[in-house]
């Protein structure tokens, strides 16, 4: 490696652009006196990097300001005491500035968890390329070089880098086009994370290669003497499929080798788009094709940009091999994608930018809403293992969707207002479900109704796409706060249900509270808002919950004092506001539910507890836990008092009421117990029996009661039922 810029210089003097070759050399200057002293892992001086990222950099045809920073990059992270962001930006201007401070703010930076660092540094990233694209091309050079040089690091961190690389940057450059470097990140990554399938498809290839090396340059020749005799200007390369992309065919589509057919690929440039046409006839008319094996992404590109023609032919040899047909723009695109815009566009004031990058705002939604880092990726890996599927409008327009992508998916991509209108869907002029799975060259119409009451959640779970699972979220997420809410609280209680721990109310907020600010989020009421909507799953929650509740129930908690002692320490609260059957202090419609631990009646003396995440929580005066929890100095101020409202006693309402029985075994004792609660007319929620070798049959049971009157008769026939020698309120 270098030391000097030389070569960068010479590079840049062939270029068509006018760069500033006195500011590049200061900014050189400038890097090399920060980093002097350093060296990288491989014992070389550490200015190489940055110059050979500024290579890489001017080899995408890059502006001044591009060069500039990338040869500055890291001076302000690893040299603090040397550099600035306002240094720089006093040294080298605004522009250089910014995307300098861009590329420092997408070092990493700790946190408490692997996911949160993961979601975090991906915002950042998305965040950068939103307001400067180059910021990104600058990152996906500097991440190249480390890679080209990664064999200096020990084994873990080599792992680490590759499998980073794989899953964030090398489907990074592909979503932006840029495939030459995609492939080469892919293609040494793959040699730390599965050495020994790399070297097995790359001896398949050698071998292949070898029995066939004159096919290619014979299959060539044909082709440049027909297009030589229709005198149409020409270039023509042959290649042999990477050894990721037949890796990934391999072991992700589970084909063979010898089910790879575009083994061998033959790529002809021409100057026009009518040329690309004309071209794939004359092919057509020398070679047999392979039927299902053609591709215009001309007509319908890529999400990418990416624009050719693929055909599948058959060699004069039986050999198969792809054609791709393009014009010389579209192959600066389909190497360098979006930083091909400054080849072709002198500058980055361009309305067409902001169109290209519309998708990077869409992922900066998604990411909003959620925080799950395989969702936030998704929109970058679209068809890259996957084939896309694409349909029309009744319009003729063409919307372009991954395979497996529904109706609904379609309806969506047109517009979010459409989707949530949707009722039904008409393909090929035929009513069809909404969730069809659609395929290329079907027109689809998707019909809506002003009446639609908007998405069904389970819509989420049949959608493809991250833009469709984003905008039905979004709704759910405007529309619907308090269901969502609510059913998320259901799903939290029932997750800390399979811990069979004896939690209050007051440690289930806590645990709620603490999982919140773990993602982030302030308020538990959002958080319960987020998993109601879809932006956080509780199953891949579950180990955190698991978790807290550990921390929870093993901090040791005092023993409580007596009741009578602590009772007067219930919040008192001027006003008087009727909820429902119940009444609290100083609250109005007020969402009140009814504690499980203890089953309150009409009748018993009651308390309520202000929760984070669903209202009101009645619990009995002399309950275990609301003597526990009004001891805890940190929520004892969110103990209301409450009463039964006036109706409550009159009202048929019944309330689950549970019962302990202790009785001889007995052959007829369950049967005699069913028929006393048959007479009195009570209805039995469940009934468990348990018979002890004393002879003693200890049995749980839960019954509908109006009321502590009503409790009362039960118990008293209960009581009178021979074998039966104690009868209790509540579970053993």
């Amino acid at each position: 490696m270098h030391t000097d810029i030389t070569e960068l210089l010479d590079m840049l003097s062939k270029s068509k652009h006018n760069y500033d070759f006195d500011m590049i050399k200061s900014a050189f200057e400038f890097a090399q006196i920060c980093h002097e002293g350093q060296f990288r892992k491989s014992g070389e001086p550490y200015i190489t990097h940055p110059i050979a990222v500024a290579e890489l950099v001017a080899s995408l045809d890059l502006d001044t300001s591009s060069i500039c920073a990338a040869l500055l990059h890291d001076t302000v992270e690893d040299c603090g005491d040397k550099a600035t962001i306002e240094i720089i930006k006093d040294k080298f201007g605004n522009e250089v500035s910014e995307l300098v401070d861009g590329l420092t703010k997408l070092v990493a930076i700790p946190f408490n968890d692997k996911e949160e660092e993961h979601i975090e540094n991906l915002r950042k990233m998305f965040l950068a390329m939103s307001k400067d694209i180059r910021v990104i091309f600058i990152k996906l050079c500097d991440r190249l070089h480390n890679m080209r040089t990664l064999s200096s690091h020990y084994e873990y961190k080599q792992r680490t880098i590759a499998l980073e690389t794989m899953h964030v940057y090398a489907p990074l450059a592909h979503r932006l086009g840029m495939q030459k470097i995609k492939q080469e990140l892919e293609l040494l990554a793959l040699q730390y994370l599965d050495p020994i399938g790399y070297d097995e498809v790359k001896k398949h290839i050698e071998e292949k290669y070898g029995k066939n090396k004159d096919f290619l340059d014979n299959a060539q020749n044909n082709i440049a003497n027909k297009l030589n005799e229709q005198n149409i200007k020409f270039g023509i390369e042959g290649r042999v499929k990477s050894i990721y992309s037949i890796y990934k065919k391999m072991y992700n589509q589970n084909k063979s080798f010898e089910e790879i057919y575009d083994f061998y690929a033959i790529r002809i440039i021409v100057d026009t788009e009518l040329e690309c046409y004309t071209v794939l006839g004359i092919i057509h008319e020398m070679f047999n094709s392979m039927p299902g094996r053609f591709k215009d992404y001309i007509s319908t590109p890529k999400p990418n940009m990416y624009r050719s023609l693929h055909t599948t032919v058959i060699g004069r040899d039986g050999i198969p091999f792809e054609v791709q047909i393009r014009t010389w723009e579209m192959h600066a695109v389909a190497e360098y994608g979006l930083a091909a815009h400054w080849k072709y566009k002198d500058g980055t004031n361009d309305d067409s930018l902001d169109n290209k990058l519309k998708w990077i705002r869409t992922i900066l939604e998604t990411e909003h809403e959620s925080l799950d880092p395989d969702e936030v990726l998704r929109p970058l890996k679209i068809d890259i293992f996957e084939d896309e599927t694409f349909v029309f409008t009744p319009k003729g327009d063409v919307i372009n969707l991954p395979n497996g992508a529904t109706g609904i998916d379609f309806a969506y991509a047109i517009h979010s207002a459409v989707g949530n209108k949707m009722v039904g869907l008409k393909i090929n002029g035929m009513i069809a479900p909404i969730d069809t799975v659609l395929k290329t060259g079907q027109i689809v119409e998707v019909l809506t109704s002003a009446s639609s009451k908007g998405p069904n959640r389970d819509w989420l779970k049949i959608v493809k796409t991250g833009e469709a699972k984003n905008k039905i979220r979004q709704w759910f997420k405007r529309e619907k706060r308090n269901e969502n809410i609510a059913l998320a609280a259901n799903d939290f209680d029932r997750e800390l249900n399979h811990y069979n721990k004896n939690l209050t109310d007051a440690e289930k907020d806590t645990i709620l509270l603490n999982l919140a600010k773990r993602h982030g989020i302030q308020s538990a009421d959002d958080f319960l808002n987020a998993i109601g909507y879809g932006a956080i799953s509780i199953s891949k929650i579950s180990p955190r919950i698991k978790s807290e509740v550990d921390k929870i129930t093993t901090s040791g908690i005092e023993t409580p004092t007596p009741f009578a002692n602590i009772q007067h320490e219930s919040k008192k609260l001027a006003n008087t506001k009727n909820t429902s059957a119940v009444i609290i202090e100083g609250l109005d419609n007020c969402q009140a539910k009814f504690a499980h631990c203890c089953n309150p009646l009409p009748g018993d003396n009651i308390i309520g507890f202000i929760t984070k995440g669903y209202g009101i929580s009645i619990h009995k005066y002399d309950c275990p836990n609301a003597v526990k929890g009004l001891q805890d100095p940190e929520s004892k101020d969110r103990w209301v008092t409450a009463s039964w409202s006036s109706s409550s006693a009159k009202s048929n309402t019944l309330y689950q009421a549970d019962i302990l029985i202790l009785a001889n075994n007995s052959i007829s004792l369950l049967s005699d117990i069913s028929m006393a609660l048959s007479d009195l007319r009570v209805d039995i929620l469940s009934m468990n029996s348990k018979s002890g070798k004393d002879g003693i049959t200890t049995i749980n049971l839960s019954v509908g009661a109006k009321s502590t009157e009503h409790f009362n008769n039960i118990i008293s026939r209960l009581k009178n039922i021979k074998n039966v020698f104690e009868v209790t309120r509540g579970k053993s």
